[in-house]
C-alpha cells in the first residue's frame, strides 16, 4: 500500500457523521478499492466542543478553521456536506484552485454557481465530483456524465424530492389534503420543521438544473428552471386525477428540442402534474426518488432508490470518494465539464404540455360554447370535457363543474385561455389547474 490520501471533511452533520462512520467501519475495503488507505486529516465543524456521542473519530480532529484545514498540505481531497452558498462556495474554489479534488453534496452551490466550481477545477487541475447533490444513494450523475456519454439524451424525468413525493403518496393513498399529509410527513421525519424548500419546488428545481446541465451539456442554473410548488394541490385535484386512471407527482423535466425559431434549446421545469398510473413513474411512492431518462439509442432507463437521508448520501459521497482517490493514485484526472452545446434555456411559455383545468361554471345552455370559444381563440384543442353538479357547500344551486383536458399546446397559449377564463361571467371560479405528462 502506498501513503494514506488524506481527507477534509467540512461539516459533520446527519451525512458527515455517516461519512465518518462509513470511512470507520469499512476502513480495510475501501483501501483495497483505492490502493491506499483513506484517512481523515480533520473535521470542520461551527463549534468544535460539541458532544458527538460515539463517533468512531479522535477529537482532536475537530476545527471551526474550513479554510485554514482546505489549505493544509497534507489534504489531498476536500470532502464538502456543510450545504449552502456562503461559505461553501468560497472554500471549495480555494481547494480546487489548489488542485485538491473536490467531492460535495452540495445542491444548492452547483445550481447556482457550478460553472465557477468547474472553472477553478479546470484552473487547478483536480476532480470535482457531486454524485450525492440529486437522488442520495441513486447511481444517476455518473451514468448521465459518463456511461451515456456515446448517446444523445433527449428528456429526462423525474421524481427528486422525497418529502414531495411522501404527501403526495399519502393524499393519493388515504384522500387527505396537503396539509393534513404534510403533518403526517413531519411528524415521520420526512419533512423538516420548515419545509419551504422542499413543498415550494426549490430542492427539485435545484436538482433539475444539475441534471439538465449534465444531460444537455450546458450550463444550466436554478434560476433557469421554471418552478411551481406543490402547496396549491387539493383532495379534489388528487380524486380528479384517480378518475382519469392518474396520480400527481412533482415533476423535474429537462427537455431538449427545437426552440419557436428553430434553434435548438432546453426546457427546464418543475411542478405537479398528472401522470398515468402507468407510467413507470408513477409506482414511486413513499420518500422514494426516480428518474426516467430518454436516449436515442440506449432508449428508455429508469433509476430507482432513496433519495435522501444521511445513511444514503453518506454513500454516494464515499464513492466519489474512491473515485477521486484512486486517480489522484494514478496521477490522472477524471473528465472535465461538458458544456461544449451551449444551449439556450427556453423561457416556460414556449414549453409543451396539456393541462387539465376544472371550471365551476352557470349550468345553463351555452356555457360549453362559450367555453370552447376560449380555447379556440388560442388554438388550444380540447381532449376531453367532463360535467357534473357542483359539489359541497360552495356549489350554489345552478351551478356545474367542468372539466376539461387539453391536446398539447405551448404552456402560454394554455396560460393565456385559463386567464381568459377567470374573467367569463358564466365562470364562478377556476377551481385548479394541473399539468398533464406522460402520454395519457
Amino acid at each position: 500500500m502506498t501513503s494514506p490520501v488524506r481527507l477534509a471533511l467540512l461539516g459533520c452533520g446527519t451525512v458527515g457523521a455517516e461519512v465518518v462512520r462509513l470511512l470507520h467501519e469499512q476502513s480495510a475495503d475501501l483501501a483495497a478499492r483505492v490502493g491506499a488507505p483513506l484517512e481523515i486529516a480533520g473535521i470542520a465543524v461551527r463549534r468544535s466542543g460539541r458532544d458527538r456521542g460515539d463517533l468512531p473519530v479522535d477529537p482532536a480532529l475537530f476545527t471551526t478553521d474550513a479554510l485554514g484545514l482546505i489549505k493544509r498540505d497534507d489534504v489531498d481531497v476536500v470532502v464538502e456536506v456543510v450545504g449552502g452558498i456562503e461559505p461553501a462556495r468560497g472554500w471549495l474554489v480555494e481547494a480546487l484552485r489548489a488542485g485538491k479534488s473536490v467531492v460535495t453534496a452540495n445542491k444548492a452551490l452547483l445550481a447556482e454557481d457550478g460553472g465557477a466550481l468547474h472553472d477553478a477545477a479546470a484552473e487547478g487541475g483536480g476532480d470535482l465530483y457531486y454524485e450525492a447533490s440529486v437522488a442520495g444513494a441513486i447511481p444517476l450523475l455518473r451514468p448521465l456524465r459518463e456511461s451515456l456519454h456515446g448517446d444523445r439524451i433527449t428528456r429526462v424525468t423525474g421524481i427528486v424530492n422525497g418529502t414531495t413525493n411522501f404527501i403526495l403518496s399519502a393524499m393519493h393513498a388515504t384522500g387527505a389534503g396537503f396539509a393534513e399529509a404534510l403533518e403526517e410527513a413531519t411528524e415521520l421525519g420526512y419533512a423538516e420543521a420548515d419545509p419551504t424548500a422542499d413543498v415550494e419546488g426549490f430542492d427539485a428545481a435545484a436538482k433539475a438544473a444539475i441534471l439538465a446541465s449534465l444531460a444537455f451539456h450546458s450550463r444550466v442554473a436554478a434560476a433557469d428552471v421554471h418552478r411551481e410548488g406543490i402547496t396549491e394541490v387539493t383532495a379534489a385535484d388528487v380524486a380528479s386525477a384517480k378518475a382519469m386512471g392518474c396520480t400527481i407527482k412533482l415533476l423535474c423535466i429537462a427537455a431538449r428540442g427545437a426552440d419557436g425559431q428553430g434553434r435548438e434549446a432546453v426546457s427546464v421545469r418543475v411542478h405537479p402534474a398528472m401522470i398515468p398510473v402507468t407510467h413507470p413513474l408513477a409506482s414511486v411512492g413513499d420518500a422514494f426518488n426516480a428518474v426516467f431518462v430518454e436516449a436515442e439509442a440506449a432508449g428508455q432507463l429508469m433509476f430507482y432508490g432513496r433519495g435522501a437521508g444521511g445513511a444514503p448520501t453518506a454513500s454516494a459521497v464515499l464513492g466519489d470518494v474512491v473515485a477521486v482517490a484512486r486517480n489522484r493514485l494514478a496521477g490522472v484526472r477524471a473528465a472535465s465539464e461538458s458544456a461544449y452545446a451551449d444551449l439556450p434555456v427556453r423561457p416556460m411559455g414556449e414549453a409543451l404540455t396539456r393541462y387539465h383545468i376544472s371550471l365551476d361554471v352557470a349550468d345553463r345552455p351555452g356555457v360549453l360554447e362559450s367555453v370552447a370559444g376560449v380555447f379556440a381563440r388560442h388554438d388550444v384543442s380540447i381532449a376531453t370535457v367532463r360535467q357534473g353538479p357542483a359539489a359541497g357547500a360552495a356549489g350554489a344551486a345552478g351551478d356545474a363543474v367542468l372539466v376539461i383536458v387539453t391536446h398539447v399546446a405551448p404552456d402560454a397559449a394554455l396560460a393565456a385561455t385559463v386567464g381568459e377564463l377567470r374573467g367569463l361571467d358564466i365562470v364562478r371560479s377556476v377551481a385548479s389547474v394541473l399539468r398533464v405528462e406522460g402520454g395519457l
